[in-house]
C-alpha cells in the first residue's frame, strides 16, 4: 500500500502548486545533484566485478566481496587506516574548534571598520589554491632557504627538515589547514551570532557580566545547534582526508605517515590501472564514513534532540 494517502497526495499537489516558484528556483541544483551524485552511482558495481575495457562497467566477471577482502587482508591496510584516522582526528580536534573561537573573538570587536578588515584578512587564505598553498609551505619550510627552516636551524636543529619529517607532517598539514580555512569556516558561526538579540548583551552588562561570562551564557548557547549540525556533517568525512594537499605534500621520506586511503586509491586505480580494486577501497571508505555519520547523528539526537534526520 502506498505510504501517501489520497489526502496527503492532494496536500502535496496543493503545496507544489502554491510553491512552484520555489521549486523552479532549486530545480537546477536538483538536476546537478542527480546528474553528478546519483547517476554515477551505478558505477559502484565496479567494486564487485573484474573490470574489462572491452566489456564495460557491467560486463566483467562478478567477484563479489573479493576486492574488499583483498584490501582488508593486505599488508598496507593497517597503516592506511591508521594514517587516515590520525590525520582526520587531528584535523577535527584542532581544526573544528578554531573557526568557533575565531567567530567568538571577531564578534567581540565593536569597531565596524576594524571588524571588516580583520574578517577580510582571515578570509583571504581560503582563496589560495591547494597547489599554491603547498608551494608556500615548500618555500617557507625549506631547511636551506625557508624562513621557518632558518628559525629551526637557529634553535639548534640544522638538519631537521619539516617537509620530510614523519613527526612534523601531521602538525604542518593541520596547522596550515587551519590557517587557510579557519577564517572562511567562521562565517557560518558569525551568521549565527548575528541573530542574538542585542538586548541580551545589554542585560548581561547590567548584571555585571564580563566578556567571558557574556560569551559563555549568551554567545555559546546560540552556537550550540550550529556546532552540533556541523560536527555531525564532519563525521561524514572522518576518513575522507583531502587528496590534493596530502598528495602534493608527500615525498619518499614522509610517506610512512602521509599515505592515506585517498592517495592509495589514486595510485592503485589511475597509476596501476586496478580499477575494480580501487573502486572497492573507495566504497569501503565511504561506508565507514556513513557509519560514523549515522552513529554521531543518533548520539546527537538522543542527547540534544538536534540532528540531521
Amino acid at each position: 500500500m502506498s505510504s501517501l494517502t489520497p489526502k496527503n497526495r492532494r496536500a502535496a499537489i496543493v503545496n507544489l502548486r502554491r510553491d512552484y516558484q520555489l521549486w523552479l528556483m532549486i530545480l537546477p541544483a536538483l538536476i546537478v545533484i542527480i546528474l553528478f551524485n546519483y547517476v554515477p552511482m551505478y558505477g559502484i558495481q565496479l567494486a564487485f566485478r573484474d573490470y574489462d575495457f572491452a566489456k564495460g562497467l557491467v560486463g566483467g566477471e562478478w567477484r563479489g566481496l573479493h576486492y574488499f577482502s583483498q584490501f582488508i587482508h593486505s599488508f598496507q591496510f593497517a597503516d592506511l587506516m591508521k594514517n587516515t584516522f590520525f590525520i582526520s582526528l587531528a584535523t577535527i580536534v584542532l581544526g573544528f574548534p578554531a573557526p568557533i573561537l575565531l567567530a567568538l573573538l571577531l564578534n567581540q570587536v565593536r569597531w565596524v571598520r576594524t571588524k571588516k578588515l580583520l574578517q577580510t584578512i582571515v578570509y583571504m587564505p581560503h582563496f589560495i589554491s591547494i597547489v599554491v598553498m603547498v608551494g608556500l609551505l615548500n618555500v617557507l619550510l625549506s631547511p636551506n632557504t625557508g624562513i621557518v627552516g632558518h628559525l629551526v636551524a637557529a634553535m639548534g636543529y640544522p638538519d631537521f627538515n619539516l617537509l620530510a619529517s614523519t613527526h612534523a607532517f601531521i602538525p604542518v598539514y593541520v596547522l596550515s589547514d587551519i590557517w587557510q580555512h579557519g577564517g572562511w569556516n567562521s562565517i557560518i558561526y558569525l551568521a549565527a551570532l548575528s541573530t542574538v538579540d542585542p538586548s541580551l548583551y545589554d542585560a548581561a552588562k547590567m548584571d555585571g557580566a564580563n566578556k567571558w561570562q557574556t560569551i559563555r551564557n549568551v554567545d555559546i548557547p546560540v552556537l550550540v545547534p550550529t556546532i552540533i549540525i556541523l560536527f555531525i556533517l564532519s563525521m561524514g568525512s572522518v576518513l575522507g582526508t583531502g587528496f590534493e594537499k596530502v598528495f602534493l605534500m608527500q615525498n619518499s621520506l614522509n610517506l610512512p605517515v602521509s599515505e592515506v586511503i585517498s592517495t592509495y586509491v589514486y595510485k592503485i586505480g589511475i597509476v596501476s590501472n586496478q580499477f575494480s580494486y580501487s573502486a572497492a577501497i573507495g566504497l569501503f571508505n565511504t561506508l565507514i564514513n556513513f557509519v560514523f555519520l549515522y552513529v554521531m547523528n543518533g548520539i546527537a539526537k538522543r542527547n540534544s534532540e538536534i540532528s540531521l534526520w
